[in-house]
């Protein structure tokens, strides 16, 4: 299965990631399809570039994103946000 997700490079206390297309037993840091973009936290405001064209590419081939690439996704426009589907329910109070 094929995830879109991020993979970590930089110095210690310096991340930065890529945005790539691999397959989901690789290990995170493994080897790759092909690279979407990158992004870098710690700019301010926060640096993400990703091609569009690819991103949808990938995901009409089959591509799940992973929940992190997702946000990624949502936050630059690329993807729509995916509604709440958790329902949260309140705690009752016990009575002694």
């Amino acid at each position: 299965m094929l995830k879109i997700r991020l993979q970590r490079f930089g110095d210690k206390g310096n991340p930065n990631y890529r945005v790539v297309v691999a397959d989901s037993r690789n290990p995170r840091d493994g080897k790759f399809k092909e690279l979407l973009g990158t992004f870098n936290p710690m700019r301010e405001p926060e640096e993400i570039k990703i091609n569009a064209e690819l991103v949808k590419k990938w995901i009409a081939n089959g591509a799940q994103p992973t929940d992190t690439a997702r946000a990624l996704l949502e936050k630059v426009g690329i993807l729509e946000k995916k509604p709440c589907t958790k329902v949260f329910k309140k705690k009752e109070k016990k009575e002694d």
